[in-house]
């Protein structure tokens, strides 16, 4: 990138975020290489975590959306609103329907996104179920522009956790911890079954400070996680603080949940 000034970068969310990392062990300072936009995708991913990445690379953020059955990136994307995604309508007809159902849901509520192709030629697909969650937006974006818009994907219909018959995200999991000071955008859900029950235990990363600190701190920053996913997702978990850099970073999709209840 420094050789040749590149100006955009696009890759997964987490991708980018590594690269973050291995500039920082160069002594590399990415405000100084001629970035100024990234396109992300391919992954579910928040807002906590553009924020992040904005922070530490300096460039806008912006989220595309797209798959290789269809025609990879470029089926919706946002504008410079980050309003949510339009849709482009000119050559995908989409639909939101209930996975479980396959009825469509209501205005504005979450469900599986459909397309259906309409200018593809060869390999062209009918109502094809992409597993991925989302919902329509209503109105019309600042920008002017007048395609329908989608939120961000929230997670896939496959991907969804159930424990203690509660359904929960990544995603959402995701969206407490980078919110939460002295948490680092890296973690990893270790999910069990001890005594017939489930559990969960969230593994995060924390800045280096908090380990030459009083545990004091530490204690209160779980408790305060804790307390944030019970309220907010109806399930009791265990936090486990780890250090910077300890947890695994992938090239590709992120695969951050360790299911080891059918093992």
């Amino acid at each position: 990138m420094q050789d040749f000034k590149t100006t955009a970068l696009v890759c997964t969310p987490s991708y980018a975020l590594k690269m973050a990392d291995v500039m920082a062990e160069m002594n590399v300072n990415p405000h100084g290489l001629s970035l100024r936009y990234g396109l992300f995708g391919a992954e579910p991913w928040s807002e906590s975590m553009r924020r992040e990445i904005h922070e530490k690379l300096g460039i806008r953020a912006s989220d595309n959306y797209g798959l290789s059955e269809v025609m990879g990136p470029g089926v919706a994307g946002e504008c410079e609103y980050c309003n949510g995604l339009h849709i482009n309508e000119d050559h995908f007809l989409v639909e939101i329907i209930d996975p479980q159902t396959l009825e469509p849901v209501a205005p504005g509520e979450v469900g599986e996104l459909v397309i259906t192709t309409l200018t593809k030629e060869a390999f062209p697909v009918i109502r094809y179920r992409t597993r991925d969650l989302t919902r329509l937006l209503p109105g019309q974006c600042p920008c002017g522009r007048t395609f329908q818009r989608m939120s961000r994907v929230l997670g896939r219909s496959d991907d969804m956790l159930i424990i203690k018959g509660v359904n929960v995200f990544p995603t959402q999991i995701e969206s407490i911890l980078f919110d939460i000071e002295g948490t680092q955008p890296h973690y990893r859900l270790l999910i069990e079954r001890e005594n017939n029950e489930d559990t969960l235990t969230v593994m995060v990363e924390v800045v280096e400070s908090l380990f030459f600190d009083e545990m004091r701190k530490q204690r209160q920053l779980v408790e305060m996680i804790r307390k944030r996913m019970a309220s907010e997702l109806g399930v009791s978990v265990t936090i486990k603080l780890v250090e910077e850099r300890s947890l695994e970073r992938f090239d590709g999709k992120a695969n951050r949940v360790d299911d080891r209840r059918e093992m």
